[in-house]
């Protein structure tokens, strides 16, 4: 499913939506250029998650975000899996607007620890931007913690010595895109919210968009957090924004510090991002 952006720039852009995984974004090209990593991606064995990093975004969630981890109350060994349940999901059913500029979808996904969600997707075009809003509703019977999080994934050969990570979020309000030291690094960063109650992190000076800047932003009421990361190890050369629900800790952790936040049956919490390129 594809649907087109008409730039402010002149350059007309294009999304590839993937129905086999939460209608999420299989590719994003942009004046003939896809900021999708393509094949330039790590692999930890999983399936589902080496075709969702390949696209320019992938859902993690709506019960796990992060690497493994055991499940509470289980003694079986059961794991959360990889950046949790959602993706490669396929969606429930999709509709398109007449025009083109709305793409809503409904993708229902059993989770590790037993329970059910349903994610009420939509996509919408303003202008040169792409707005998401995602609704997790519990359609199972019993609470689960919700967690979420948006890989959005570029590809690092667009990126220069030039390029620049900037925005409220950063330390410092600029870094550079190789931060950190090695072949991989991440960080987490409390996001920094304009009076509207959305972040903005921008990657800016990007040689291979001819120097143009892929803008995100996103709501910090429910996305409160920014993570990045980058991999330049082997044949991955990949650089990720990752606005996220809860910080990089340990589940027990999170759960001690009361930040595992229940959600119940028939309840459920909204979240928001958006992004263009200038």
């Amino acid at each position: 499913m594809q649907t087109n952006i008409s730039s402010n720039s002149g350059a007309d852009s294009h999304i590839l939506f993937d129905r086999a995984s939460a209608l999420d974004i299989a590719a994003f090209v942009t004046a003939g250029i896809d900021l999708s990593p393509g094949d330039a991606i790590p692999s930890d064995g999983d399936p589902r998650i080496d075709r969702a990093l390949a696209g320019f975004l992938f859902t993690c969630g709506p019960d796990h975000i992060r690497h493994p981890e055991p499940i509470e109350g289980r003694d079986d060994g059961a794991r959360y899996p990889l950046h949790g349940s959602l993706a490669g999901t396929p969606v429930s059913r999709t509709e398109m607007s007449p025009d083109g500029l709305r793409c809503s979808a409904v993708t229902e996904v059993d989770l590790a620890c037993g329970g059910r969600a349903a994610i009420e997707r939509v996509w919408e075009l303003a202008g040169a931007g792409v707005m998401l809003k995602d609704r997790v509703v519990n359609i199972g019977t019993s609470a689960f913690a919700p967690m979420m999080m948006y890989h959005i994934n570029i590809a690092g050969r667009l990126l220069g010595d030039e390029t620049r990570i900037e925005g409220a979020s950063v330390e410092g309000g600029s870094l550079a895109w190789r931060f950190g030291e090695g072949e991989s690094a991440h960080f987490c960063r409390t996001a920094v919210a304009g009076e509207d109650r959305w972040a903005e992190v921008s990657l800016s000076d990007l040689p291979g968009l001819h120097g143009r800047a892929l803008h995100v932003r996103f709501l910090a009421d429910t996305l409160p957090f920014l993570q990045m990361w980058r991999c330049q190890r082997g044949v991955a050369n990949v650089v990720s924004i990752e606005p996220a629900s809860h910080r990089v800790a340990k589940r027990v952790e999170l759960s001690a510090a009361g930040e595992l936040d229940l959600l119940e049956p028939g309840q459920s919490r909204d979240y928001a991002l958006a992004f263009g390129i200038a």
